[in-house]
This record gives C-alpha cells, sequence and structure tokens, in this order.
C-alpha cells in the first residue's frame, strides 16, 4: 500500500465499484429479470418516463444510468436539493436540439425528487407530455404522498427492493478485493463481512463506504480487525453482530409476551442504539402482536401496523416514539397464542397425511355440472337458517378443535 496510490486516487469506492452493464447489476430481479413484464416493456424500445422508489443505496441511480446507457440516450442529472426550474428549462433546450438533429432522446434522471416543490414537480409537466425528455426520478420517500398526482399520472413508479444480504456480502468482497489488488493485501478478519452486512442494513453505498475506510485505516499494520470496523462505524458500546440480532429481536417479542412493558422497553431502546433498522422492529411487533395477542385484542395489531407505517414515514430519530408507544400497549394488552396455535395445528395435520378434500355440500355449485356430481346439495345457506347445525370440517375430521373453546 504505496502513498502514492493512496494520494492518487480520490473517487469514492461506491462510485468506482458502481456497475458498468445491467449483467453486472445485483438485487432488482423484479425489474431486470429477462422476460419480466416490466424488462420487456423498459427494453422494448419504447422509452417512458418514471420514478424509482426504494430505500438509499439498492440501485436506483446506477439503474437509471445503466438504462440511459443501453438505450443510447443523452443521460442528465439533476439533485432536486440544489437544482431549481432554470437549471431544468436549461436541459429542455439542449434536448430540444439533440432530439432535432439527431433523433436522440434525453433522460433526465432527477434525485431525491420528492424534495421538489409542487412549482418545480409542475414545470416538469409539460416536457413530459411532449417527449421532449423522460425523466426518471429516485426517492426513498412513497411518492404517493410526495408528489403530485398530476406527476404521478403521468409516469410509472418502479418499486426496488433492498438489496439482500448475499447481494450486499458479493459487493463487500468485491470492495476488498479491488482495493486489495489495487494498494495491496492485507490481514482481514473473517468476521468482517457479517458486521458488514448488518450494518449496511441493505444499503450498498454505506457497505462500501466502510470497506473503504477500514480498508485505509489499517494502512499502517496491514490488518482489518472487527474491533477496528466497529470503530469506524461509530457503533456505541454495544456488541451487534448477527446473533445479537435476533437475541435481540427474541428479548423484545418475549418480554412483550410476558407483559414486562419496562424490559421490552429497554430491549427496543437497546436495538435502536445499536443501529437496528427500524422497519425490522416495527414488522417484529407486527407478528408479535398476531402471534401473542391476536383476537383478545384485535387492536393490538392496528397499533403494530401503524407503528410500522410511522416509522416508514419519519424514520429516527423520530420513529423512536411511535416504536415505544407500541411496544407499551403490546405488553399492556391481554394475551393469547390461540392464532398460532391454530394455524400451526391445522398446517402439521396437512403435512402429516391429514389432507382431506371438502365435503360435497360444500364444493362449489356454480357451474353446470356441479349437481349432476352431487356438489353443494345439501348445502343451508347460514344467512338464512343460521339456527341449522351443518359440518364444516372434512368428514374424516369432524370434531377436530384447533381454536380454543373459550375463544
Amino acid at each position: 500500500m504505496g502513498t502514492s496510490g493512496v494520494n492518487k486516487k480520490q473517487v469514492p469506492l461506491a462510485e468506482l465499484l458502481r456497475p458498468k452493464t445491467l449483467e453486472e447489476f445485483l438485487g432488482q430481479n423484479q425489474v431486470i429479470e429477462k422476460d419480466s413484464a416490466l424488462y420487456n416493456l423498459i427494453f422494448s424500445g419504447h422509452l417512458f418516463s418514471m420514478i424509482l422508489w426504494g430505500p438509499p443505496g439498492c440501485g436506483k441511480t446506477t439503474f437509471a444510468r445503466l438504462l440511459s446507457g443501453q438505450l443510447n440516450c443523452i443521460f442528465r442529472e439533476l439533485s432536486a436539493v440544489n437544482s431549481g426550474i432554470k437549471d431544468l428549462r436549461s436541459i429542455v433546450a439542449d434536448a430540444e436540439i439533440e432530439l432535432d438533429s439527431t433523433g436522440r432522446k434525453t433522460v433526465v434522471f432527477i434525485d431525491e425528487i420528492h424534495r421538489y416543490s409542487k412549482s418545480q414537480q409542475d414545470a416538469i409537466l409539460p416536457h413530459v407530455e411532449k417527449g421532449t425528455i423522460f425523466v426518471i426520478g429516485a426517492t426513498t420517500e412513497n411518492p404517493s404522498f410526495q408528489v403530485i398526482p398530476a406527476l404521478l399520472s403521468r409516469i410509472q413508479t418502479v418499486v426496488f427492493d433492498r438489496l439482500d444480504e448475499q447481494n450486499i456480502l458479493q459487493i463487500v468482497r468485491k470492495g476488498y478485493a479491488y482495493l486489495m489488488n489495487t494498494y495491496g493485501k492485507v490481514e482481514l478478519d473473517s468476521r468482517i463481512g457479517e458486521f458488514l452486512v448488518r450494518y449496511a442494513s441493505g444499503d450498498a453505498r454505506a457497505a462500501l463506504n466502510l470497506v473503504e475506510y477500514s480498508y485505509f485505516a489499517a494502512y499502517s499494520d496491514k490488518k482489518i480487525t472487527l474491533e477496528s470496523v466497529e470503530r469506524l462505524a461509530r457503533q456505541k458500546a454495544v456488541k451487534y453482530g448477527v446473533q445479537e440480532h435476533y437475541d435481540l429481536a427474541s428479548a423484545l417479542q418475549k418480554s412483550i409476551r410476558g407483559s414486562d412493558a419496562d424490559a421490552a422497553i429497554y430491549w427496543l431502546a437497546k436495538m435502536i442504539i445499536s443501529g437496528e433498522d427500524p422497519r425490522f422492529i416495527a414488522r417484529r411487533l407486527i407478528i408479535t402482536a398476531a402471534e401473542d395477542i391476536g383476537n383478545t385484542d384485535p387492536e393490538a395489531l392496528n397499533v403494530a401496523l401503524n407503528a410500522h407505517r410511522a416509522v416508514e414515514l419519519t424514520g429516527l430519530p423520530e420513529g423512536r416514539i411511535p416504536l415505544s408507544m407500541a411496544v407499551i400497549y403490546l405488553a399492556r394488552a391481554p394475551k393469547s397464542n390461540e392464532t398460532i396455535k391454530a394455524i400451526d395445528g391445522a398446517l402439521a395435520d396437512i403435512q402429516n397425511g391429514q389432507d382431506f378434500s371438502p365435503p360435497a355440500h360444500l364444493k362449489d355449485a356454480h357451474y353446470k355440472d356441479a349437481a349432476k356430481y352431487g356438489f353443494g346439495q345439501g348445502y343451508v345457506y347460514t344467512h338464512s337458517a343460521p339456527e341449522i347445525d351443518q359440518n364444516f370440517m372434512p368428514d374424516e375430521l369432524i370434531g377436530k378443535k384447533y381454536c380454543d373453546e373459550k375463544q
């Protein structure tokens, strides 16, 4: 690792390792998988404006650049943070000249398009309608709430997912390999990849930034330890690897199940301070509400769902408050595990061979030949005669109980 190499390279690693072709692009199979509906639409040669909605570091900018290059378009890039209508008009003027003189289309990529004001978004409309430019907006916010309806009705929303753990691990390995091939080998703690996957939480840019920082921080001793990476990540004095991720989620749910609101709040706080994705916490609360409370207090599920919605809208630190609200409510709610016992019991029976057809009177009778087979005969419409006792179980399971009688 010579100093000349370090001084020469100033381009961030995340930029250096951007995929050069769609074949190198990781994740978003629902978009780039060949023969998918969206893939065929994009590569039919009929370009359209779109908004790419997804979390940070999932490949929105990269995809826009690759798509533009694939279709041989002029690519112009704006950031809604520091651009305005004047910048847009200048690009439109150039696009008109290019279209008239060469026939090439212009793609205008607008990063963080949700930050544009209503008037700025209004200014985009006529140019999209005329086909002077094709807009690809990128946003981490729900466009239904952040983009004006007039613009939304004229463009396609494409949802991008967070990169999965395998994608992030592949990107991390690629990052370290590039740095070692360029600047020299270092000793690498085998646990770092696992930590970076958890740290990145689906964000490739965050993962590569920490890869780069950790590599050059090891300049003197040529050894990257897990502890040094954790320090660079500015983690609190809280150990939080993959095991701790699941351990804390387990402790949170078990404390709620045990109706200990104070313990549940402590585990919630530890997960937040350790850098856990608040959406993961909210998803765990949704499961807890259904599994451990269920129909004894159906409102618990609504509380958990609203907490998930709240953290989606606000993120952290504000999202800690609706999460706290939900945790306390769930911990204090009456408990029942009827829901999980019921469905798991039925699933187990079917998987163990008790796989039966509906009795004839319950089978669909809405077609001509059904009566010929005796389907639907003997069924009584319950609303017309609720007092009549009927069997709704398979004949082989009459009398079987999955749900608690007291419920």
